[in-house]
């Protein structure tokens, strides 16, 4: 894969936020997003993530790609619903697939997702997140409105999408700027491999997509 100039720090930081992140909707009025209790389950979950995003983010250069792997991976594995969005980001061909090559992608998938947020959350220069809203959205799913706010410029918005399972809610998609799913995108792009080259193409995308996290220095993640 050629090699690209290194954009900016603040260009860098929106580019980790769109690889990691899909499309999102737009923000509700501030009073509106007041009377929203932040207390609920699904902002719970999110807050937590954000929590912990900016704790490696502040200690990124001392603790290293391994270490911030290390420190994201338990709380994107408790956040996340990485298994259904494994199942979804492949669609039709998930039925089409055995339970062994299921459990592979499973488990790859949730590698590349905290190898994912381990190699672009390097770096720290006084961001801040804020939660703006909750709504209810399709097939009992829930929304939780937020906003990633910088020391200059306007901010990055961020949508969660969360559904509740066995009692718990974890999220499920993510939205960015209004644009287009994480997921979506994610289905478009694996359903291509596997039609054109099978199965294993897709976990081999994955495990070169880890590698390259883990191997590249901090100003090549983006």
């Amino acid at each position: 894969m050629p090699f690209r100039k290194t954009p900016s720090r603040k260009s860098r930081f929106h580019a980790s936020l769109a690889a990691a992140a899909g499309a999102m909707l737009c923000l509700a009025a501030t009073a509106r997003a007041e009377a929203i209790a932040p207390t609920s389950a699904p902002v719970q979950i999110v807050e937590r993530l954000h929590a912990a995003l900016l704790g490696v983010m502040k200690e990124a250069e001392k603790l290293g790609y391994e270490g911030r792997y290390e420190r994201l991976a338990p709380v994107l594995g408790e956040t996340y619903d990485t298994s259904f969005m494994a199942e979804k980001s492949v669609g039709r061909f998930w039925k089409q697939a055995t339970p062994a090559e299921q459990k592979v992608l499973i488990e790859t998938f949730s590698r590349f997702m905290v190898a994912n947020y381990a190699g672009r959350f390097d770096g720290y220069s006084g961001q801040s997140f804020r939660t703006v809203g909750e709504e209810p959205s399709a097939q009992g799913t829930v929304l939780v409105r937020t906003r990633l706010i910088e020391p200059e410029g306007e901010g990055v918005r961020l949508d969660y999408r969360l559904r509740r399972e066995n009692g718990s809610w974890r999220i499920i998609d993510v939205y960015l700027n209004g644009t287009v799913s994480e997921l979506a995108l994610r289905r478009s792009e694996y359903a291509s491999l596997i039609k054109r080259d099978g199965w294993n193409a897709v976990i081999s995308a994955l495990d070169e997509r880890i590698q390259s996290f883990a191997a590249a220095p901090a100003d090549q993640n983006l």
